[in-house]
């Protein structure tokens, strides 16, 4: 016979300014099956949940219903409260009386007559509550990350400090990320490479770290603790393991004049390349579609074209010949970093629904420049060793404009986000130009200044007050040709007039996307995006670290647009997150998770085709002589997230959530 206990909370005044909980209390006291029914300020303090543990001992409580906030909150609270008096902890649920009743409604009368049929319809549910015990998976304790920028290396080196083994993949031949392509860093300005280049070497030489560069994730499968992962490692054209790096072959490859990605396509390279001096790993890769002797056996030629660099190599260490490699590994955990880019305005748009601002003339204007060219202009081991120079001729510039929210804050142009960095990173501009150019004039175009963060409103004020930036509140309508000029055509919003001048050079702080084909890579790694290709996080508050999918973990820009600290504590926070995971040999997981009923399930598979989650598998049934009878569905406890979905579109009724079962839901709903 069920005996159940009612514990109503005032949560404060967030349930009790609108709800009379002693009346609730009340009233569920007089429920069928209802032996305790009490109310109290805060149940979910330490008095609180005394008073749970007290009840179910003295008045031998079958089950244990709170009427207070939403689960998500609190429920694993008491139901620890329920674990440690004796009661199997699914006995235990919640009446989520704040959220769906006090919070929505003003009429005191109402809320409380809603409260009651609230907690009403938990109590019948609890009723008929089975115990259920969590679900034991063994955990391979190796994880994987996606990405080697600084998010991606901090985390593997996080994960690898704390004992486990990490693969690191990056898709670039080198791992770095943008962080190694800037100058300096806002808002202490110190050098990029100074504070990165150890870290990636660490990472290099990290005995648990195990580097795949030039390597991109091609499918995925299993679930939170036993995922298996392929990943395709692309041919470099060299043997990483002959290769000491020595660069002979760069130097003797007659193709010399190919736009450097890392240079933002402001320097140059050859076919075979190492992306940056400080490139980790040191090891060349061949441009395939630019290489000559590449390009000859494309167009089906059998002699054997150039070759220089398989001539100069001393260690054999070139290979024409090398494929692709599939390779799979088995891991626990998911660390997914895979950065950012920059929103491109010229013919290439990176997103088909952005189209891009025309009306800049970036592409056809030489001096018109995005923040990255603008950042390898101003490195030391850019294309200009550093010195400020006009892409068009060389020259210094005199007067640099600088103009914020190219593509962020603009629905128009298809993006209404704030990309937080680009305030910062002007500032920071205006800063390397005054110094390299003292007498040089930097004005800046801007909406409002967004400087969020520590020292970071400090720090535009200083590229103000003592760089001497100029600051205009406007936005900049076209920008064209004059003379030898770029004219900028704006309106100065604080003086209500139109605003032209002429400058050297015009500089882009360009809107934050995340890179090209994450939502690809998501699909395969079954977690959610946003409509701009941002990777969701579980719970914007409570798990923004956390992804839908259970032991895969977000870190860094592909979350949203993010600083380098920002990044790098996000990193730590995933990790912490792994190493958590790791702890145990085996995995608890909640029991509230799909079961069916092998004796009446026909085969349609109606449930393998809606899961989100890949959780339904096929299971044959055989006679005692071994023959096939039939195929039925069978859910993997392990990938399974309780969602229900398959439930609803079972038409056979096989197919039963545990806790929520139908016998559970129609006597919960009869119950009103």
């Amino acid at each position: 016979m069920a005996r159940i206990g009612v514990f109503v909370c005032h949560c404060g005044e967030n349930i009790g300014r609108t709800v009379d909980c002693a009346q609730v209390a009340e009233a569920c006291g007089s429920f069928p099956g209802v032996v305790h029914s009490v109310d109290y300020k805060y149940m979910c303090s330490d008095p609180g949940q005394l008073q749970i543990k007290e009840a179910i001992k003295e008045k031998g409580l079958t089950g244990v219903v709170v009427a207070a906030c939403s689960p998500h909150m609190h429920e694993k609270t008491f139901r620890k409260a329920a674990a440690a008096a004796g009661l199997n902890p699914f006995l235990c649920e919640m009446a989520n009386i704040r959220e769906h009743c006090s919070w929505i409604h003003e009429d005191r009368a109402r809320a409380t007559a809603k409260a009651i049929d609230l907690t009403r319809f938990i109590v019948e549910k609890v009723k008929r509550n089975q115990p259920l015990v969590p679900i034991s998976i063994p955990v391979e304790r190796r994880a994987l990350v996606i990405g080697a920028g600084i998010a991606g290396i901090q985390a593997a080196l996080d994960i690898a400090d704390g004992g486990r083994e990490v693969i690191l993949v990056e898709k670039e031949p080198s791992i770095g990320g943008h962080m190694s392509q800037l100058s300096e860093t806002f808002p202490t300005l110190d050098c990029s490479q100074c504070i990165l280049t150890p870290r990636m070497v660490e990472a290099f030489q990290h005995p648990r770290i195990k580097l795949m560069t030039y390597s991109e994730v091609e499918s995925l499968e299993g679930y939170i603790g036993n995922f298996a992962v392929t990943i395709r490692k692309k041919a470099r054209s060299v043997d990483d393991e002959l290769c000491n790096g020595c660069g002979d072959c760069q130097s003797a490859c007659p193709v010399k004049k190919i736009p450097s990605e890392f240079d933002a396509g402001l320097g140059k390279r050859t076919a075979i390349y190492v992306p940056f001096p400080q490139a980790v790993p040191n090891i060349p890769v061949i441009d395939r579609e630019r290489c000559t002797r590449f390009k000859a056996m494309r167009k089906g030629k059998k002699k054997e074209v150039c070759g220089r660099c398989l001539k100069a190599c001393g260690r054999e260490a070139i290979d024409f010949a090398q494929e692709d490699r599939l390779i799979t590994e088995k891991v626990g955990a998911i660390v997914f970093a895979t950065g950012y880019q920059l929103y491109s305005i010229g013919e290439e748009q990176p997103r088909e629904h952005l189209s891009g601002y025309g009306e800049y003339g970036y592409g056809e204007i030489p001096d018109v420049i995005d923040g990255m060219q603008f950042e390898r202009l101003a490195s030391a081991s850019g294309p200009t060793g550093g010195r400020i120079e006009r892409p068009s001729d060389g020259k210094e510039p005199e007067t640099v404009v600088f103009l914020q929210c190219v593509g962020s804050r603009d629905p128009q142009k298809g993006i209404d986000y704030c990309s937080k960095l680009c305030c910062m990173y002007i500032a920071k501009h205006t800063m390397l130009y005054r110094h390299k150019v003292h007498h040089g004039r930097a004005v800046v175009f801007y909406m409002d200044v967004r400087a969020g963060g520590k020292g970071y409103d400090e720090f535009v004020r200083r590229a103000v007050e003592e760089d001497g930036a100029e600051y205009v509140r406007g936005r900049v309508s076209r920008l064209y040709r004059a003379g030898d000029k770029v004219r900028v055509c704006g309106f100065d919003t604080l003086s209500g007039e139109p605003l032209e001048m002429d400058a050297d050079m015009v500089v882009m702080a360009t809107a934050i996307q995340p890179q090209p084909g994450i939502e690809s890579l998501a699909q395969k790694l079954s977690v959610s995006y946003d409509k701009s290709g941002f990777i969701n996080e579980a719970h914007p508050k409570l798990k923004p670290v956390e992804t839908n999918t259970a032991g895969i973990y977000v870190a860094g820009a592909c979350q949203a647009p993010r600083d380098i600290p920002d990044a790098v504590a996000m990193a730590s926070a995933a990790a912490s997150k792994v190493l958590g995971l790791f702890s145990n040999e085996e995995l608890e997981r909640d029991p509230c998770v799909a079961q069916v009923d092998e004796t009446t399930c026909s085969g349609c598979f109606h449930c393998e085709r809606v899961c989100p989650y890949g959780a339904v598998e096929h299971l044959e049934v055989r006679d005692r002589g071994g023959n096939l009878i039939k195929v039925i569905a069978k859910v993997n406890q392990g990938v399974c997230q309780g969602c229900g979905t398959c439930q609803a579109t079972c038409p056979s009724k096989s197919v039963e959530l545990l806790g929520f079962t139908d016998a559970q839901i129609f006597a919960a709903i009869n119950s009103l």
